[in-house]
């Protein structure tokens, strides 16, 4: 299930396997990362830890490759375009902020008054700039998150992969955060994020990559998906003054499985074929009989569309 769009991949697997021993990792991945952001999203054993680690280089496959560009993942060449933000909450707790960073940017072959202004630059990215001289053992944790965003950041990589970002960090901190990652996706960055917070993707993921079971189940935008379920019902919110007589003629309509009139001007529809609802609803509002003031689809999130994505590989 994978809707691809025109760009030119950033990264990409072909036919990868991963292997531990007699446990498999993950089995024939075939997906691309492309520039915007993409949310990374399964369950505890699906394969997403394992998939960023052959992505970042620091697993190699068993069968199949990895590339970044024209790189394998786990080369030196392809790592100067990757920065990485693992969820492991370990930093050099002596050093501050900016120490860290610079550190981090002097190996990176940063030198002279290019690295202060480097160095600057990221922290003002991260939202650290005033707070950058506290040493990381009182950072707390949204603050060490931040540092660990900025060490991802600090070389201008092509890719930035982070697992769990948005933990421990408050609401105004992940909403900076946010429009962090859809600013360098602006500037044609690749920038993929794993989370186990569904709702997160709704919010700044472009496009989603459902995993279970080792494999890619879906990818594509939370509506490419969730219209490779036509047969599965869809809520739809109907938002219409005459609520009740048009309840009345929705229920003689086939690809209108319930209604349930919410309010006095609002229905709730379960629906199949949700384009016959629609060709509908548009004739019923040309007509003059009906004022259609709002109409939206109720379960196009994240979750929803990953509970249908499970539902129907549970069926395999």
């Amino acid at each position: 299930m994978t809707a691809v769009p025109e760009a030119t991949p950033v990264a990409d697997f072909e036919g990868v396997t991963k292997w531990y021993g007699p446990v498999i990792g993950v089995n024939d991945v075939r997906v691309a990362i492309y520039p915007g952001v993409t949310g990374l999203v399964g369950t505890n054993g699906a394969g997403k830890t394992t998939l960023i680690k052959l992505l970042t280089g620091h697993l190699r496959p068993t069968l199949g490759q990895v590339r970044v560009g024209p790189h394998e993942s786990w080369s030196a060449a392809a790592k100067r375009q990757i920065g990485y933000c693992p969820e492991v909450d370990t930093l050099y707790e002596e050093m501050t902020g900016r120490s860290f960073l610079t550190t981090m940017a002097r190996l990176q072959g940063w030198t002279g008054s290019e690295l202060t202004d480097r160095v600057d630059q990221v922290l003002k990215q991260v939202g650290m700039f005033d707070r950058a001289h506290r040493r990381l053992k009182g950072c707390s944790k949204g603050m060490r998150q931040r540092i660990k965003l900025g060490q991802a950041l600090i070389h201008d990589p092509n890719l930035i992969v982070v697992d769990e970002p948005l933990n421990g960090v408050d609401p105004v901190g992940r909403l900076e955060l946010m429009d962090l990652f859809r600013a360098l996706a602006e500037r044609g960055k690749a920038v993929l994020v794993s989370s186990h917070i569904l709702g997160e993707m709704d919010d700044f993921a472009e496009r989603v990559i459902f995993m279970g079971r080792g494999r890619v189940l879906a990818v594509g935008t939370l509506g490419e998906i969730r219209a490779l379920f036509a047969d599965m019902p869809l809520q739809v919110r109907v938002i219409c003054p005459q609520a009740r007589a048009l309840a009345k003629e929705l229920m003689l309509c086939e690809s209108v499985q319930g209604v349930t009139i919410a309010r006095s001007d609002e229905l709730s529809l379960e629906v199949v074929h949700a384009a016959v609802l629609f060709r509908q609803l548009a004739e019923l509002a040309a007509g003059g009989q009906f004022e259609i003031q709002r109409l939206e689809t109720t379960d196009v999130t994240t979750e929803a569309t990953f509970g249908y994505v499970m539902s129907a590989a549970a069926q395999f």
